[in-house]
């Protein structure tokens, strides 16, 4: 009974000696997340293997777990650039992103996990520079911001897709001119847009008298065609069957008397 007491305080040690062990082997690794690992006394960053997964890992207590969020995430980014004719442009830009996720380990070793401020915003910097400064400032304000985002974005992903880096999209959510420019270029629109609300009312009042001119001219030569083709004889003829027609009508009251200079009846009561 006396050794009990000598024997259960070494396993007692050994046992929380065990868990405080575990307890810093321990890692866990969340949603959306991978691990690199570091081994102090091996090769140092593991390459050669894939990331760590999500879950609960245990490590050697001397070897480091480096974590890094692998989905996508989104930086703001607002850059000062120069437009084709030394303009001062401000854009703001979001960058859509995540680490390359089988190459995280080289990532870490080569661009640590500061990669984003290492790598991916100077290269967004860089690109905007070169794109914006193809352009006039009336391009970038107006007809141009769809081309000029597909082209910072490609010449982006161009400078990081042997970084480790995959980028997924690039949107300009702003340009902001200098507002003396601004205002000239605004004033310029409205001026455009009143000449060719002008030009559009000639072309309509233009077409409105082609037409009426078209209609004069149509009934004229009908006239004309008609006018030709009576003759008296044809006359007449029409003016017989038209009182044939109303001689034998039940309900005619009309009284036919004698005849006019033409020779047709004159039918009174319907002048």
């Amino acid at each position: 009974m006396d050794r009990l007491p000598k024997i259960g305080l070494p396993i007692l040690i050994g046992v929380i000696a065990l868990i405080i062990i575990i307890a810093k082997s321990a890692v866990t690794i969340d949603s959306g997340e991978a691990g690199v690992l570091f081994k102090t006394f091996g090769e140092g960053v593991v390459i050669d293997e894939p990331p760590m997964g999500e879950g609960f890992h245990i490590v050697a207590p001397w070897n480091k777990v480096y974590i890094y969020e692998v989905r996508q995430q989104e930086v703001f980014e607002k850059m000062n650039v120069l437009s084709s004719n030394g303009l001062d442009i401000k854009l703001d830009a979001s960058i859509w992103f995540q680490p390359d996720f089988n190459n995280l380990g080289k990532l870490h070793q080569e661009k640590s996990e500061q990669y984003i401020t290492r790598v991916l915003l100077p290269a967004i910097r860089s690109a905007a520079r070169s794109v914006v400064g193809r352009y006039t400032p009336e391009q970038l304000y107006s007809s141009k911001r769809d081309a000029i985002q597909q082209e910072i974005f490609e010449e982006t992903r161009k400078l990081v897709e042997n970084q480790y880096i995959q980028l997924n999209e690039v949107l300009v959510r702003d340009v902001t001119l200098p507002p003396t420019i601004k205002d000239a270029i605004e004033r310029k629109l409205k001026q455009e847009q009143e000449s060719l609300e002008y030009e559009f009312r000639l072309v309509t009042a233009s077409k409105e008298a082609e037409k009426v001119i078209i209609e004069a001219q149509g009934k004229a030569d009908a006239n004309r065609i008609l006018s030709a083709s009576l003759t008296d004889k044809i006359l007449q003829d029409k003016g017989i069957e038209a009182t044939v027609k109303l001689s034998e009508s039940n309900n005619s009251k009309i009284i036919v008397i004698g005849s006019g200079d033409s020779g047709m009846p004159i039918i009174l009561g319907n002048q």
